[in-house]
């Protein structure tokens, strides 16, 4: 069990790829069905592609075409959506109010995702969550101020152990 600083510096010197490693944080926690939305300070470093639900969008969808990561869906839209539904809906596409992307305001959604917000929800079974906070280009800095709303947002309490990675590394446990 290493502090997080500590943690993040071994991760550096660990680092084995020619490439810009992700890092990931496992947490173990008390229940399975956490579930949530946070938005990390300085996003994941992956450019998340968000759409705004429309006919257009229907159409490539009823094709097999999906280039998109997120979908936002006004209220009004929603019936159009059910003919996709079978679709998006395995993919974990589907626009629904639990994560917040049925809207009023679409706009605002999409701002929040392409700006870092990311959703978390533990294994379905298993008290795990799986996240990438960042890539090792960050910076321990950075990286460390991830982690922190990270952990805040799945809140101390709920959490048994937390392990950090990045693509290519063994597993760190931190300490919470």
């Amino acid at each position: 069990m290493y502090p997080l600083p500590e943690a993040l510096e071994l991760l550096g010197k660990m680092q084995r790829g020619k490439f810009d490693e992700t890092v990931e944080l496992h947490i173990n926690t008390v229940t399975a069905g956490i579930s949530g939305n946070v938005t990390l300070p300085h996003g994941t470093g992956k450019k998340t592609r968000v759409a705004v639900a429309d006919d257009k969008i229907i159409a490539e969808v009823e094709k097999g075409v999906i280039n998109f990561d997120i979908l936002v869906a006004t209220p009004d839209m929603m019936p159009k959506l059910a003919k996709v539904a079978k679709v998006l809906g395995p993919r974990g596409l589907m626009p629904n109010p639990k994560n917040g992307t049925i809207t009023a305001k679409p706009e605002e959604v999409v701002k929040k995702y392409e700006g870092g917000q990311i959703n978390f929800k533990t294994e379905t079974k298993n008290p795990l969550l799986h996240l990438t906070v960042g890539k090792m280009s960050f910076g321990s800095e950075k990286l460390s101020e991830n982690i922190e709303s990270m952990v805040n947002a799945v809140k101390k309490g709920n959490i048994v152990n937390i392990t950090l990675k990045s693509t290519m590394s063994p597993g760190i446990k931190i300490r919470v």
